[in-house]
C-alpha cells in the first residue's frame, strides 16, 4: 500500500512540469498543464472517467485541479489508503453540492421545511459507527436472502410485458424502475404509498456533483421539497403501526430504544437517503453492465452459455464501469499522499473509476475479463467502514437482472446509438440502453419452462472457484513414464489469454473437487498445456485425469492464477525441480532464458523414463541444465548448492514436500526472501473444530468487532459480517486471502509466509490460520 503519512514537507510536488508563471495549487505548488486543463464536466471525463485520467495514473497520480477546486487521486493504492483512514480523511463534504445552491433554490427548500442532515455517507467519527452498528443487521447476506424472491417478481414482471416486443430502452422500461420499487420494499413503505413516491423522481444526481442551471436548481429544489415533505408523512404512517416489516421499521424501534443516536429527524434524512442511494447506483450500474457486455457479443454469449459466471460477470462490470465513478474527503490535517502535500481542510476527488483500472492492481485492467479473479477488490463500493452497507443487495439485482436476460433472451443485441451521460463528476451510466431481439427466437416459444427455470446464487461477493471456464482437450499423450501431457483449447477458436510463469489451473472433476497444475507451454501460444503425474497414493484427481482425459473432450478449469510468481529482478537464478515440479520451473527457464539473465536448473527425478520434458531442458537450456536421475546414482547435493549465500541470487523451487523442507532448512543462512517455492498440499492447514477454540476479531478499519467460532475459518466469519476478502484455494497455499494484522498472537497454518515473515506477527491468511489467544485486531 502506498504510504499515507500525518505530516510532509511544505509544497512537496514531485510530479510537477510548469513554471512557476504558471497556475499554482493552495501550497505554492505549480499546477502542471494537464492538470491545470482537466475539467470533469468536459467530454473526455464524462464519456470514460478511467480513460480521461490515464495520464494522471502514469504520471502525476496525485495533482490539483483549479478548475474544480479539489486535488484529484488516481491510483488504487493511494485512494485505499484514503479510505482506510477516515479521521484524517473526513466524509463531511461527500454530498456537499459542487455547484453551491442558488437563493431562490435555498427559498424553495425552506418552504418545504426541508432538514435533512448528515446521514452515514457524510457523517464524521463518532457518531458515524454508533449509527452504523445499529443498521447493520438488515444487511447480513442471511437477511438480505429474503429479498431475493421480491426482486426475481419484480424482474419477472417487467421482462414479461417486453419480451415478445423485439425492441426496448432498457433503462426506461426496467432498469430505472425496478431498483426504486426494491429499495421502498426494502424499506418496507406501505404499498398504498410506493407509486406516490415513484413519482418524486429527484435529480440527486445533477443536484449534488452536477452543474445545474438556475432553472434547473429551482426545479430540483421543488422536487426534493415535495419529496421530503411527503417520505416524512408516510414516516409518521409508519411510526403509527406497532407491526411492520422493512428496515424502517428496525430504525423506528432503534429510535425508541436508542433515540440519542438514532434521532428523529435522522430517521426522516435516512428514509429519504436510502431510497436516493439505493435507487440510482444499482440503475447506473446494471445499464452500464449491460451495455459492456452487450457491446462484446462473443463475452456476452459465453456468459448466456455458461451462466454460473454471472456473479464474477456483475461483479467485473462494477469494476471496469461501475455507476459510482468518484467520492469526496476533506483533509483534516495537513497529509501527504502519493508524495503530494495536501494542506489542512484541502478537498479530495478520489476518482475510484480510475483506480479500477489501475494496472499496478489489476492485470490488463482495461479490458472486461469476466474470468477475472481479483475483480472483487474494487473500489466502486468504497472501502473500510464507510464501505456500501447496501452493495449486496445491488449485487443481488444485478446477478437476477443478468440471469433473467442470458436465460430469456440470449439472442438480444445492442442497437446502435449514441450514449448520453447525465454531466457531474461521481455517478455515470447511459440515459437510455436500447436494445432489439427477434421474438420468434425466444427459447420459450419452444419450452414455456425456460421462462421459469431460473439459477439463483448465494448473496454475498463471488467466490473464486465459481469462477470456471471451460477448455477443449486437443491432445493427450504420455511427457514422460507416469506422465500425461494435456494441451487445451478455446472451444470456440479464441486464443486462450496468455499467462506469466509460475502461473496454474484449477482442474475441476466430475466430483466437484479441483487439482492444480501449473502452466508448463509457451505462455502467449493460445493455448494452455498441462503435464500430470499419476500418483498411485494421490486422492484420485490424477487418475481419473490419466484413465479419462482423451482428445476432443471438454474440461472445466479455473485461473490461470499465478501464486509463483517469478522477480524477474536478480543478477542470478537457482531453480530447483524435483518429478512433476518440473511443470512451473520449465516456464520459468524458458523465460529467463529469453530475457538473457543468468540461471542453472537442476533437476531431480526418479529416473530418466519418469522425467518429463527431457529432451525440451536439453534443447534449451543445455549448458544450464543439471540432471540428477536416481536410478544412475545421480543425487542432487543441496548441502553443496546451498552452502554459500549470494545477495545477487533468488532460489525458486518445486517438487515434493521433503524436498521444499529440505531446501527451507538449506536455506536459513541465505539472505531473507532469497528462497520461493510452491505447495499444492495443504496438510495442517485445514479447521478441525474439535480442536479450535472461538476467538474475535476486531476491524480497525471498519470498527466493527466479529466473532469466529471454532467451526468456521475467520474467512468465512468475514464474509458473513459483510467483508469482501479475496481468496482463492481457501487452503493456505496461495496467499490471497491475507490480510494485515495490528495486534495479537497468530496460529499460523499456511504454506505461504516464510518463518521470518511468521514471527513478524503483522499478517496472517484468513482462510486456515486463526488465534492463539482470544483476539486478534486485523486493518479491515
Amino acid at each position: 500500500m502506498t504510504p499515507v503519512s500525518h505530516r510532509a514537507e511544505a509544497g512537496g510536488c514531485p510530479f510537477h512540469q510548469a513554471s512557476r508563471e504558471e497556475a499554482v495549487s493552495p501550497t505554492g505548488c505549480p499546477v502542471s498543464a494537464a492538470a491545470a486543463a482537466f475539467d470533469p464536466f468536459e467530454a473526455p471525463y464524462q464519456l470514460d472517467p478511467a480513460e480521461a485520467l490515464r495520464w494522471s495514473r502514469e504520471q502525476e497520480p496525485v495533482f490539483y485541479s483549479p478548475r474544480l477546486g479539489y486535488w484529484v487521486v488516481s491510483r488504487y493504492d493511494d485512494i485505499k489508503a484514503i479510505f482506510r483512514d477516515n479521521h484524517t480523511f473526513s466524509p463531511s463534504i461527500a454530498l456537499e453540492k459542487i455547484t453551491p445552491a442558488s437563493k431562490e433554490a435555498q427559498a424553495v427548500l425552506e418552504r418545504y421545511d426541508y432538514g435533512m442532515n448528515r446521514t452515514l455517507v457524510n457523517e464524521d467519527e463518532p457518531a458515524h459507527m454508533a449509527r452504523r452498528r445499529e443498521l447493520l443487521e438488515a444487511f447480513s447476506p442471511e437477511a438480505l436472502e429474503t429479498h431475493a424472491p421480491m426482486v426475481r417478481r419484480l424482474v419477472r414482471e417487467k421482462l414479461d410485458a417486453i419480451v415478445d416486443r423485439g425492441r426496448a430502452d432498457l433503462v426506461a422500461e426496467m432498469f430505472w424502475e425496478v431498483p426504486l420499487t426494491v429499495a421502498l420494499h426494502f424499506l418496507g413503505v406501505p404499498e398504498e404509498d410506493m407509486e406516490q413516491l415513484r413519482r418524486f423522481s429527484v435529480a440527486h444526481t445533477l443536484n449534488t456533483w452536477g452543474r445545474p442551471s438556475p432553472e434547473q436548481q429551482v426545479e430540483v429544489a421543488e422536487g426534493v421539497g415535495k419529496f421530503w415533505q411527503y417520505s416524512g408523512e408516510v414516516l409518521e404512517k409508519m411510526q403509527r403501526q406497532t407491526q411492520g416489516k422493512g428496515w424502517m421499521y428496525d430504525m423506528i424501534e432503534k429510535n425508541r430504544q436508542k433515540p440519542d443516536v438514532v434521532t428523529d429527524n435522522y430517521l426522516h434524512s435516512m428514509m429519504m437517503a436510502i431510497i436516493v442511494a439505493a435507487h440510482e447506483t444499482t440503475a447506473l450500474a446494471t445499464a452500464n453492465a449491460f451495455r459492456q457486455l452487450l457491446s462484446r457479443p462473443a463475452v456476452w454469449d459465453e456468459l448466456c452459455d455458461n451462466p454460473e459466471l454471472i456473479p464474477a460477470a456483475a461483479e467485473e462490470c462494477l469494476r471496469h464501469s461501475g455507476s459510482v465513478v468518484a467520492w469526496r474527503r476533506r483533509a483534516t490535517r495537513e497529509v501527504a499522499v502519493g508524495g503530494v502535500t495536501i494542506p489542512e481542510d484541502g478537498k479530495i476527488l478520489m476518482v475510484t473509476a480510475s483506480g479500477n483500472h489501475d494496472p499496478s492492481h489489476f492485470e490488463n485492467p482495461d479490458e472486461l475479463d469476466i474470468y477475472r479473479d481479483n475483480a472483487v477488490d474494487h473500489l466502486t463500493f468504497g472501502y473500510g467502514s464507510h464501505q456500501c452497507m447496501g452493495k449486496n443487495l445491488g449485487r443481488m439485482e444485478m446477478r437476477i437482472f443478468l440471469e433473467e436476460f442470458t436465460r430469456r433472451l440470449p439472442h438480444l443485441e445492442l442497437e446502435e446509438q449514441a450514449f448520453t451521460f447525465l454531466p457531474n463528476t461521481s455517478f455515470r451510466g447511459p440515459e437510455a440502453l436500447w436494445v432489439r431481439w427477434d421474438p420468434a427466437k425466444n427459447p420459450e416459444r419452444q419450452d414455456p419452462a425456460v421462462r421459469t427455470a431460473q439459477r439463483d446464487f448465494p448473496v454475498g461477493a463471488p467466490e473464486a472457484h465459481s469462477i470456471v471456464r471451460r477448455v477443449r482437450v486437443t491432445r493427450a499423450e504420455p511427457e514422460a513414464e507416469g506422465v500425461l501431457g494435456v494441451t487445451l483449447t478455446d472451444p470456440a477458436g479464441r486464443d486462450l489469454p496468455a499467462w506469466t510463469p509460475g502461473s496454474h489451473l484449477d482442474v475441476v472433476l466430475p466430483i466437484g473437487e479441483a487439482r492444480k497444475y501449473s502452466l508448463c507451454g509457451s505462455p502467449d501460444a493460445g493455448d494452455w498445456r498441462i503435464a500430470v503425474l499419476n500418483e498411485e497414493a494421490g486422492r484420485g484427481g490424477s487418475r481419473w485425469m490419466h484413465e479419462s482425459v482423451r482428445e476432443g473432450i471438454e474440461l472445466r478449469v479455473r485461473g490461470p492464477k499465478n501464486h509463483f510468481r517469478l522477480d524477474e529482478s536478480a543478477q542470478h537464478y537457482v531453480l530447483i525441480a524435483g518429478g512433476i515440479g518440473i511443470t512451473p520451473i520449465i516456464a520459468m527457464a524458458d523465460r529467463l532464458r529469453r530475457l538473457g539473465k543468468s540461471y542453472e536448473l537442476h533437476y531431480a527425478g526418479r529416473s530418466r523414463s519418469s522425467m518429463a520434458f527431457i529432451e525440451r531442458l536439453e534443447r534449451d537450456h543445455g549448458e544450464a541444465l543439471h540432471l540428477y536421475p536416481k536410478d544412475e546414482g545421480c543425487r542432487l547435493d543441496l548441502a553443496g548448492l546451498l552452502a554459500e549465500p549470494r545477495e545477487d541470487t533468488l532460489l525458486y523451487a518445486c517438487g515434493p514436500e521433503r524436498l521444499l523442507t529440505a531446501l527451507e532448512a538449506g536455506t536459513a543462512h541465505w539472505p531473507e526472501g532469497s528462497l520461493h517455492v510452491e505447495h499444492f498440499t495443504a496438510e495442517g492447514a485445514l479447521l478441525d473444530p474439535k480442536n479450535e477454540h472461538a476467538f474475535e476479531a476486531e476491524l480497525t478499519d471498519s470498527e466493527l468487532t466479529v466473532a469466529v467460532p471454532p467451526d468456521r475459518t475467520l474467512l468465512q466469519a468475514l464474509r458473513s459480517a459483510g467483508i469482501d476478502v479475496p481468496s482463492d484455494c481457501e487452503e493456505g497455499l496461495c496467499g490471497s486471502c491475507q490480510v494485515e494484522v495490528v495486534e495479537g498472537e497468530i496460529d499460523h497454518r499456511d504454506k505461504v509466509l516464510t518463518a521470518a515473515e511468521r514471527a513478524g506477527q503483522d499478517r496472517l491468511m484468513s482462510c486456515c490460520s486463526r488465534a492463539k489467544g482470544k483476539k486478534l485486531v486485523l486493518a479491515l
